[in-house]
C-alpha cells in the first residue's frame, strides 16, 4: 500500500485557482479560437481541468518530451526530444504544463513552436518554481508559485508513478 501524501494543495484550492485562471486565459482571448498544447504527461489532469473553464473555442494538440542528460566532450549536457509539433502559424497557442522549474524543457519547445509562426504564444503552469530557473522564462499564467518541494498527484506522479490519481497535491513521504 502506498502511503498518503502530506497534502500541501486541496482540491478547492485547485479548483478555485484553475477556475481563476481559466477565466483570465478566456477574458485574454475573447471569442478567438485557442490551441492548446498540453505537455504529456505530467499536465494532462490540470488541462483536462483547466481547458473546461476556459469559454472561447479550443483545440488541444499534445506533445511529450523525452529528455536525456548526457556527457559531451567531457560536459554534462541536457538533451531535450519533441514529438512533432502541430503546425500553428497565424494561431494563438496556449502551452499548457505542469511545473516550470529550471524552464529549460519549456524554453525549447516554445522557441520550436514560435518557428511555426503562431499569431501569440502563451505559456500557463499549475505551478511555477522561479528559485529554480535556469533560463530567463515567465509563465504568461499560473496558478501557484511554488517552493522548491517534489510535488506529486493532480496528475503529477511520485515515485514508482504513484499519486497521479489523488485529487490533490502533496509531499510524498521520505520512506515511499
Amino acid at each position: 500500500m502506498k502511503p498518503a501524501l502530506q497534502r500541501v494543495y486541496t482540491s478547492q484550492q485547485l479548483d478555485r485557482r484553475v477556475m481563476a485562471v481559466g477565466r483570465m486565459i478566456s477574458r485574454d482571448y475573447g471569442d478567438r479560437t485557442l490551441d492548446v498544447v498540453v505537455m504529456l504527461d505530467s499536465a494532462f489532469v490540470f488541462a483536462a481541468d483547466l481547458i473546461r473553464c476556459i469559454s472561447c473555442p479550443v483545440v488541444c494538440h499534445f506533445v511529450w518530451a523525452e529528455i536525456r542528460d548526457v556527457q559531451l566532450s567531457g560536459h554534462d549536457q541536457r538533451e531535450i526530444y519533441f514529438s512533432r509539433p502541430p503546425r500553428l502559424a497565424k494561431r494563438d497557442v496556449l502551452v499548457v504544463d505542469a511545473v516550470v522549474q529550471s524552464g529549460l524543457t519549456q524554453d525549447f519547445l516554445l522557441k520550436r513552436l514560435q518557428e511555426t509562426r503562431p499569431r501569440s504564444l502563451k505559456l500557463v503552469a499549475l505551478f511555477d518554481k522561479p528559485s529554480e530557473r535556469r533560463v530567463d522564462l515567465k509563465p504568461d499564467y499560473f496558478c501557484f508559485a511554488a517552493a522548491s518541494k517534489y510535488l506529486a498527484g493532480y496528475g503529477l506522479a511520485g515515485s514508482r508513478g504513484w499519486y497521479r490519481n489523488v485529487p490533490y497535491v502533496g509531499v510524498q513521504p521520505r520512506r515511499a
